[in-house]
């Protein structure tokens, strides 16, 4: 279901505006016909979403949605109706998208809707998990609750994003500042002493290679940039595609270091969104569907897919899991152990926190032991930069004594 925003007149004349949700624009165009209004436009996307950039869904961040929902919590905590909290909220956002998404909910809810299925209006703020909790959360009578688990939930999601994020910042930079200074070097340093060694007769092997890169980088750099952009504007859709992401998440797992440390993160993420449903009451099926698209790797969701059918017909969940060779055994067995003893929600949960730290720590390391690797591989393209360079200065030396 796609949500659209209308401009539309009423039988009196009136002109109206309202956001709907709908399979597509002409069942779009067939609903505001049965509400006997005369479309003048109807374009997809929330008003969230077309007043503050039109013709592109603008997401809202994670940091911003924790505060929200922390707040929504206490406010419900201490007795506040649901339209007046949202009403409070829209006006103290300083986000504008976030305003205007909560206005458009506390429209939604008052003419009758629940307040999830407002909130599933608008995936570019709120994701499938935080719909089916606030769901389950409605019917149960314990909204408050789920908010303020969803809060927390949404804060450890950002803290290891970030955390990621911030751990590749330096190796990026090294990167970066590697490459510029080779090129630097073999662009503008080189040709500057090669005059000077040309009449060096014979010239090492090094030299002679060197001073051919360097020719061949100031004669095709530019056809190289070329190359390499039109490479990546390629290369961009086909990785963005269904069999590219596959592709993709198959060569990640096969990287040393990294491949674990990406199931890990996967499997992390599955367990505690799955716990985290399982406690607030969703089915265990449906909490399966969602802890599926929310794993991030479509070889782990792959595996949970077919365990949702073993669950389906009466079977466990830890034995296609165990099959897959994805989820290391500790984790099956806890699984098992937690579905005999009917304890799955709160195991799953502490598997989730356990591995999450020792997975962090992971990430230190592969990080830590990167940042020398790429100093070195830097270093090694100086000094053979220099030796090409030194070797004929010293003969030259030597001949004119």
């Amino acid at each position: 279901m796609a949500t659209f925003t209308y401009k539309a007149k009423t039988r009196t004349g009136q002109t109206v505006t309202g956001v709907l949700t709908a399979e597509s624009q002409q069942a779009a165009y067939r609903t505001l016909d049965e509400k006997a209004l005369f479309p003048i436009s109807v374009t997809e996307g929330g008003a969230a979403q077309s007043r503050v950039l039109p013709g592109r869904k603008k997401k809202v961040k994670l940091r911003v949605l924790v505060t929200l929902y922390s707040q929504l919590a206490d406010l419900l905590r201490a007795g506040v109706p649901v339209l007046r909290a949202l009403d409070v909220l829209s006006r103290q956002q300083s986000n504008p998208v976030l305003s205007e998404i909560l206005r458009e909910i506390h429209q939604d809810v008052s003419s009758g809707a629940s307040l999830a299925d407002a909130m599933a209006k608008h995936p570019n703020a709120f994701n499938e998990l935080s719909v089916a909790m606030v769901r389950a959360g409605e019917a149960g009578g314990f909204l408050e609750d789920v908010l303020a688990r969803i809060a927390v939930f949404a804060e450890r999601q950002d803290e290891l994003k970030n955390k990621l994020v911030g751990s590749m910042i330096y190796p990026c930079i090294l990167v970066f500042a590697g490459t510029a200074v080779v090129t630097f070097l073999m662009a503008f340093v080189v040709p500057s002493i090669r005059q000077f060694l040309d009449h060096v007769p014979d010239k090492p092997f090094l030299t002679t290679a060197l001073f051919a890169v360097s020719d061949f980088i100031r004669a095709n750099g530019i056809y190289l940039l070329a190359v390499l952009g039109i490479a990546v504007a390629m290369l961009v859709p086909v990785v963005r595609s269904e069999k590219g992401q596959e592709m993709l998440d198959r060569i990640k797992l096969r990287v040393p270091i990294l491949g674990n440390i990406v199931i890990m993160v996967a499997i992390c993420r599955f367990c505690r969104i799955l716990g985290t449903m399982l406690h607030n009451g969703v089915p265990l099926l449906a909490a399966l569907k969602v802890s599926r698209d929310s794993a991030g790797n479509r070889l782990v969701a792959e595996q949970i897919d077919r365990a949702s059918e073993s669950v389906q017909k009466g079977e466990t969940l830890a034995g296609p899991l165990g099959e897959s060779g994805l989820f290391p055994s500790d984790i099956i067995d806890m699984i098992a152990v937690a579905e005999e003893s009917n304890s799955l929600e709160t195991v799953l949960v502490q598997i989730a926190e356990s591995n999450e730290a020792r997975t962090a720590r992971q990430i230190d390391l592969g990080v830590r032991l990167l940042e020398p690797l790429m100093l070195m591989f830097m270093a090694v393209f100086v000094v053979i930069i220099a030796i090409a360079l030194l070797v004929p200065i010293l003969k030259m030396s030597t001949a004119g004594h």
